[in-house]
């Protein structure tokens, strides 16, 4: 009742705030009207849900800062091998990968720093009260979650392959152009005989749209998917590095949660009119 009390109380306090100034501060931190509205427009949620948001952010950068927490470039490119070794790739493929995703790389590398950042808060305010998952723990999640480690068993696609990145940029802008540099082909492809990458690719791409552009035997390639059928389950072993990560992210974001809403109660929030 006195979180809900206080999420209504800023809502409606903002209202009354002047126009572009600082509308809340926390821990003498401001928050500015530009600031929510931006959160609001960004994230399409409501006031009260980006009032509360930023004020969750506030306390998290506090707690970075008041630890002393930062992230290096080679703690940053230890995680994403992790990730590339959780998804059964290694570092090169991988990352040649995400940049077919992340048109600006550096957004994805922000996102991993963050992840580092976040993981080393952790080590910092939980000091051993967060349980390592064991192996009972990841047969027993994976047994619950096999749906997260299921993937289709075939894929109908249309692979288009060029020695000219150019060309397939065309494809994917206009499907019914054809440029004489594009090889066509309609493939049926069984995810057991797929690299760990084309697995990837495929099952992070809806059906009726195109894979990001990626190489492969000094070519320029791209999928269209027309369809997936059947469905096959990753075995424990061959899961178990996602599983272990699946459990500790879930454990990190639930003791995260909880620690902020206590902090929240004892924050210095104030609001300005």
């Amino acid at each position: 009742m006195n979180k809900l009390l206080l999420s209504l109380f800023l809502g409606s306090s903002l209202l009354c705030a002047a126009p572009n100034g600082i509308a809340i501060l926390v821990n003498d931190e401001p928050i500015t009207i530009y600031d929510i509205e931006k959160t609001m427009s960004v994230n399409k949620i409501s006031k009260n849900e980006a009032v509360s948001y930023l004020i969750d952010k506030a306390l998290y950068d506090q707690q970075v800062e008041k630890n002393n927490i930062t992230a290096d470039i080679f703690e940053i490119n230890d995680h994403i091998e992790k990730l590339a070794n959780a998804n059964g790739m290694d570092i090169y493929t991988f990352k040649s990968i995400v940049k077919q995703e992340y048109p600006n790389y550096e957004v994805f590398e922000n996102e991993a720093k963050n992840a580092v950042t976040r993981q080393k808060l952790i080590q910092q305010i939980v000091k051993g009260q967060l349980t390592v998952a064991t192996d009972e723990d990841m047969e027993l999640y994976y047994e619950k979650n096999k749906n997260k480690y299921t993937s289709a068993k075939n894929f109908e696609v249309i692979q288009y392959i060029s020695k000219n990145k150019a060309s397939l940029n065309q494809v994917l802008q206009n499907p019914m152009l054809n440029p004489s540099e594009v090889t066509k082909t309609s493939l049926n492809l069984d995810t057991s005989n797929l690299p760990a990458q084309f697995q990837y690719i495929l099952n992070n791409t809806k059906d009726g749209a195109f894979t990001p552009i990626f190489t492969a035997d000094k070519n320029f390639v791209t999928m269209f998917v027309v369809k997936r059928s059947g469905t096959t389950t990753q075995s424990f072993e061959a899961a178990k590095a996602k599983i272990f990560n699946d459990i500790m992210m879930k454990r990190e974001q639930d003791f995260l949660k909880e620690h902020f809403e206590k902090q929240k109660l004892t924050a210095d929030i104030k609001v300005l009119r």
